[in-house]
């Protein structure tokens, strides 16, 4: 308010956007012009609008919806056929194409947005929102680049928005339990993690589709969908789900898997960026002796080993192995030999110097080893659980955009969201490192390759944001964006 604004002109100002908006049309009011940051409306619910709204965003904005405590007002997607469910199951809310079109003639309207779109289109979409003091929801993982998901936690504190990553297991009860364990000393020290997927389940380590570009689907804009990437004539296969496997616009395995994995560590033991990182990829051979080389693919598995730095809850550095593709570390001793590993395609094992203990997909089922110290130990409960577990994060966000900033802790605000983003696609350096070449020539005069990334151990600087002894694995801590796209 003003200095020179009463409260009573304040609210006369008030009601009259009210008024407006209803003598306009609009059937749902967002909570700010109700009253303000932290008013309660009579209804008290948030109007969102969706970025993204088929397929996970679908979900996502159903998720927000059913809590009871949100209205669907504004739902926005590249792919109007994609987004047919949601258009059928609220009606009243108005649609776009092009978010940016949205976000410029609805603000007003608009108290907070969810964004469930391909990685490559996060950090745009989300930074666009919060510069509007909208309080964000994004799928994970939360950038596709280092530097965007580094800019992100910073606009996040700036701008004083209420924000949340949608990796729905940090709002489990399983990674609480661990933490639990671990805080009573039940496996001792924690020295070793492995961590393992079976994603991917879809196409990689291929060569691009080249000579099969086709007509663009009707209700497809495709310049749209590209988005901050190079551009490309449209081809069959892509979308909706397997840009996942395309660094252009995915982030792998990694990306995909993760945020729902590595969690459980990043919280148990308080880690922080990783010191370094070194990995192996899985190849295609594409004839005798004759490695395929598809820098544009992500590899069909790999095995990345990271090195984080002592915490407060560790008494050494931490080493933390990736593995993706169906790769898996050796079978505990401990456990039986026809007990489930993990979940059986995904799990997480700590190693301590007392014992060991591992769990599932967002930290869900988690064991003592051997499993039977599982039902013998009683630890009381340290760390608030969330209402509805998993399911509880879409409603905990809402609550907390309700609340308004700092007043509700969240369980995967940017502050925490981004630093463990950033560590994944640390990861990802190193992968992408492997296929970078050089060509050089012979004294014969023959041509070859070098391929300086592969078999080195890469060094981080985190506050630099920079690998310090292979210069050429920067070039992807941050994109280039198309012209008409940038990160403001």
């Amino acid at each position: 308010m003003k200095k020179d604004e009463t409260p009573k002109s304040n609210s006369r100002r008030s009601f009259l956007k009210t008024t407006a908006l209803a003598t306009a049309g609009i059937s749902i009011i967002p909570r700010h012009v109700m009253g303000g940051p932290g008013f309660l409306a009579p209804s008290d619910k948030l109007v969102i609008a969706g970025i993204g709204v088929g397929g996970k965003g679908e979900s996502d904005i159903n998720s927000f919806y059913q809590s009871g405590k949100a209205d669907i007002g504004f739902l926005c997607d590249v792919d109007k056929k994609r987004a047919a469910r949601s258009i059928a199951r609220f009606p009243k809310a108005k649609f776009y194409t092009d978010y940016r079109e949205m976000l410029e003639k609805e603000a007003k309207n608009i108290d907070a947005v969810s964004i469930s779109t391909p990685d490559h289109g996060h950090a745009v979409q989300a930074m666009a929102a919060m510069e509007l003091g909208k309080p964000v929801y994004v799928q994970k993982p939360l950038t596709h680049d280092i530097y965007e998901a580094r800019q992100l936690t910073e606009a996040a504190k700036k701008y004083e928005v209420v924000t949340q990553m949608g990796n729905q297991g940090a709002s489990g009860d399983g990674v609480r339990k661990m933490r639990e364990w671990y805080d009573a000393d039940l496996i001792g020290k924690v020295h070793t993690v492995y961590v393992w997927t079976d994603r991917p389940v879809w196409p990689q380590g291929i060569p691009w589709p080249k000579g099969k570009t086709t007509s663009v689907p009707e209700g497809l804009d495709w310049d749209l969908w590209l988005n901050t990437a190079p551009y490309k004539n449209y081809v069959e296969g892509l979308v909706p789900f397997n840009w996942r496997g395309w660094w252009d616009y995915g982030t792998g395995a990694l990306g995909d898997m993760g945020c729902h994995l590595i969690e459980a560590p990043y919280r148990v033991l308080g880690l922080g960026h990783p010191k370094d990182v070194q990995c192996s990829v899985g190849s295609v051979y594409v004839d005798e002796f004759q490695r395929g080389y598809f820098p544009e693919s992500c590899p069909p598995s790999s095995h990345a080993v990271m090195t984080f730095p002592k915490t407060e809850k560790t008494s050494e550095d931490v080493t933390l192995h990736w593995m993706d593709g169906g790769i898996k570390p050796k079978r505990p001793e401990e456990l039986g030999p026809n007990e489930t590993f993990g979940d059986g395609g995904n799990g997480v094992l700590f190693i301590g110097d007392k014992g060991k203990m591992m769990c599932g997909t967002y930290g869900r089922n988690p064991r003592l080893l051997p499993t039977s110290k599982t039902d013998e130990v009683n630890v009381a409960e340290k760390y608030d659980r969330v209402p509805g577990g998993e399911e509880g994060h879409y409603a905990q966000w809402v609550e907390g955009a309700i609340a308004g900033y700092g007043k509700k802790e969240l369980s995967s605000p940017f502050e925490i969201a981004g630093p463990l983003t950033e560590t994944l696609l640390i990861a990802n350096l190193a992968i992408r490192g492997y296929d970078v070449r050089n060509e050089k020539t012979r004294d014969n005069g023959d041509k070859y390759f070098e391929h300086p990334g592969r078999d080195i151990k890469m060094l981080w600087d985190s506050e630099e944001m920079r690998v310090t002894n292979f210069d050429e694995a920067n070039q992807f801590v941050r994109r280039d964006y198309r012209d008409g796209w940038k990160l403001s």
